[in-house]
Formats: C-alpha cells, structure tokens, sequence
C-alpha cells in the first residue's frame, strides 16, 4: 500500500501585501512579496495606484524572477496591493495570477485574496446563466462580480454588502485609485496583519514582510473587521501627508470609527 506523502504537509495557501501612502509603493510591495515567497510560487503580481488610475504586472513564477527594475518603473504611484499564488481552486496559468483587475460602475477595482470561498462555485454558475463573462476559473472574480453589480455607492460601501453574509475562509484586499481595502473573514481562519512605516500603512499575511521593510507592526486585523485607508482633504491633525484609516465591522450594521496619524 503507498500513501500520498504530500497530502499531509502544511500549505500556507498565497500571501497578500498591500501598502497606503508611500512614494515607493510597488517597490515596497516586491520586496514584501519576496518576504512572503513560501506561502506561494505558481505566480505574482503587483497593482499600484498613482491616485487616478492602477497598473497591473503579473507573471508565472518567483517574485525576484518576475520583477526587475523595469517593470517596477511601470508601477508608479503610492499605493499598491501584491500576491503570491499557490492555488486551492482553479487552474494553474497567467489567466489565474492574482491581482485580478476590472472596470466597473464603481470605476477601476483590483482585489487579491488568500483563502477559500466554498459558495463561489454555486454562485459562478448562476451569474454566468445572466450572462456574466469570466476570464478565470478563480473564485476570487465571483467576489468582483457582486461588487460590480452592486447599486452601492461606492466600493467601500459596495464590498461588505457583498462580503457580509459570505461563508468562507479569507484575508483580501481591494485597491481602486484612491482606496486600499483590507477585509478579513469573520472567523479569522486567514491571517492578516496591519503595520505602520512612516505615514504610510501597510498590511500582509504575515509580519515577516514588515521586516524586510523595516514597518512596525501595531496589530492583526481582528476577524470580521474591513479596514480602508484613504487621504482625506479635512483631517484634524491637518498635515497634507496625513493617511486615515477607517474600520467597518462585517456582518453588523456599518460603524465606522477613525484612526489617523
């Protein structure tokens, strides 16, 4: 009788960083990928926001293999959200590399996100009966799917109206050209951490990408919590390089409470 070893060995399942106002933010986001190497390998990639529109570079492989100088220098902005892939649904090619990028009513939106949703299968059949177009087997794209059809407002409003009744295992991040969203899953089974370098926030799954970067942890996002960062135009401390960082709770009625430094 021979058993599949493999089977029992433990997966640590992609790794998600994402940095809010920092000149360098694709830069940091390399090297917070390459920090986060070990949670995945199959693929990369990198969306960065210059406050008006995101770029996107994805490729197959490692991250130091798949980022050069060059293809930094096309991700100018200061913010951006990474990943790195090991895949527990869908298949393995370009078409999978996260972050997925779209443009919707709600204007330009990339996600990424560590986990599982077992309720996306169902839920892809059903758009793609109205006629939903995918581009990947992902189920990360069912999530983009309800926030574009959302009547929300605004994504910040659109992404808990889709997330709050969502059974699974997750730690995503949303970005759009002036917002970096982190949501948790209400049970925390995905972890996901919150830092702080200079004015700037940054969150990943796990603290060793804080090092490499020299950030200063400050905490875990706690599960069910989505937090969003933003620059405000009146903030009370009323500097001009002040980040505000707003906290909504999932699965509640919204209750927003402010942090700014």
């Amino acid at each position: 009788m021979q058993f599949e070893l493999t089977q029992d060995k433990f997966r640590d399942e992609c790794g998600v960083f994402g940095i809010y106002g920092h000149a360098d933010a694709a830069r940091l986001t390399y090297l917070g990928l390459y920090a986060l190497q070990h949670r995945g390998q199959e693929s990369c990639g990198i969306t960065a926001s210059d406050g008006a529109d995101l770029r996107l570079e994805r490729a197959m492989g490692h991250v130091a293999d798949a980022f050069d100088q060059s293809t930094l220098d096309r991700l100018p902005g200061t913010s951006a959200i990474g990943h790195v892939r090991y895949s527990t649904a869908g298949e393995v090619s370009i078409r999978e590399a996260q972050p997925f990028l779209v443009t919707c009513q709600h204007g330009q939106i990339a996600v990424c996100h560590n986990g599982n949703l077992p309720f996306a299968r169902e839920e892809r059949r059903k758009l793609e009966r109205e006629g939903a177009i995918f581009s990947a087997t992902s189920d990360t794209e069912v999530i983009l799917h309800g926030v574009a059809r959302s009547k929300a407002s605004s994504v910040r409003e659109a992404i808990p109206e889709v997330l709050r009744d969502t059974e699974g295992a997750f730690s995503m991040l949303f970005l759009t050209p002036t917002e970096l969203i982190a949501i948790r899953d209400p049970r925390g089974f995905r972890p996901l951490a919150l830092g702080r370098l200079g004015d700037a926030w940054v969150v990943a799954s796990e603290t060793c990408a804080f090092d490499l970067i020299d950030a200063q942890y400050v905490r875990d996002v706690e599960p069910g919590i989505m937090m969003a960062c933003a620059r405000r135009i009146r903030c009370r401390n009323r500097s001009p390089r002040c980040v505000c960082l707003s906290m909504s709770i999932l699965r509640a009625p919204i209750r927003l409470s402010t942090a700014s430094r």
